[in-house]
């Protein structure tokens, strides 16, 4: 049994969360290959920086990649693992995943993936989907991993880690940021039950073995502004696409964006969010709860 994970990380975290996963599977050939880009992404970022991401990030636009040296096929599965940037694929994955040695090495082959998110990882995935398909392999599993702390309070501290580089409690009153220590090794648990499939030759049924741990979690709400903040970034990545980098005018609207986007999440959606709650939410749970297994099943249409 041969195993490819491939992974792009700025931090370190989603390379610990993959060696976790792997870990029961030591026993097989496991090659670890670290996507780079050949212009690196900074990291800390600058607030700037970072922002000015978002319009590539939303419209899927890739950045030259080193090439995937000394990597050589065929391989019996491809673990691919990915972040989220502005809910959205982040860039480096996205040119991965359209790469020719990418489609290569996943054409016929079970692909499963794994990510590292702040909380909202549903339209991200829902890309990273497509584009394993269209590059003509199958998703047969997905283990989304999120900070679970409370969400206005996990987008200071996502900021904050960031711009600062530090994995440490803000202003020592904020919890960490990112994905907990002990769901990073509880991890090595969904590799155990792939470890399972792949013996008794059932991979197909791999994403409903890690949907029945009860561990995957999505909520109401964070689909309820994922929704909606999908199509507010498509509108803002496509006014910000046409003005040239480093321009004054790309300076003006990226800035624009980032105080949108904290107005939004701040101040608009605390309240849109308790309306939401109080008003609609009893009436649609039943539904919401269909939705929620259909998307931890990596079903993603009519999404």
């Amino acid at each position: 049994m041969r195993i490819l994970v491939l992974y792009f990380t700025q931090s370190g975290q989603l390379r610990e969360i993959l060696q976790s996963f792997m870990q029961p599977l030591s026993d097989y050939q496991v090659d670890f290959k670290e996507v780079k880009p050949l212009k690196a992404f900074p990291f800390p970022w600058t607030s700037d920086e970072f922002f000015d991401a978002m319009p590539d990030s939303v419209l899927e636009k890739g950045a030259p990649l080193a090439p995937l040296d000394e990597v050589e096929g065929p391989y019996d599965l491809i673990v691919v693992g990915h972040q989220p940037w502005f809910l959205s694929p982040a860039i480096p994955v996205t040119a991965l995943l359209q790469s020719p040695d990418f489609k290569r090495l996943a054409k016929g082959k079970p692909v499963l993936t794994l990510i590292g998110s702040r909380n909202m990882w549903i339209n991200a995935q829902s890309s990273v989907t497509r584009m394993i398909e269209a590059a003509g392999g199958r998703v047969v599993g997905n283990v989304p991993l999120v900070d679970k702390t409370n969400n206005l309070i996990s987008a200071v501290t996502i900021l904050y880690w960031m711009v600062t580089g530090k994995k440490d409690k803000m202003w020592g009153i904020f919890p960490p940021p990112g994905v907990a220590p002990k769901d990073i090794e509880g991890t090595a648990d969904f590799g155990r039950l792939l470890k399972s499939c792949l013996e008794e030759q059932r991979l197909e049924e791999v994403q409903a073995d890690f949907v029945a741990t009860g561990r995957l979690r999505l909520s109401p709400n964070i689909l309820f502004i994922e929704k909606r903040g999908k199509m507010m970034f498509r509108i803002w990545a496509g006014l910000l696409a046409g003005l040239a980098p480093g321009s004054r005018k790309r300076r003006l609207g990226i800035t624009a964006f980032k105080y949108y986007l904290f107005f939004a999440l701040f101040l608009v959606a605390p309240i849109v969010l308790l309306v939401y709650n109080v008003l609609f939410l009893p009436f649609l749970f039943p539904r919401f709860k269909k939705k929620r297994q259909q998307l931890l099943m990596n079903d993603f249409s009519n999404l």
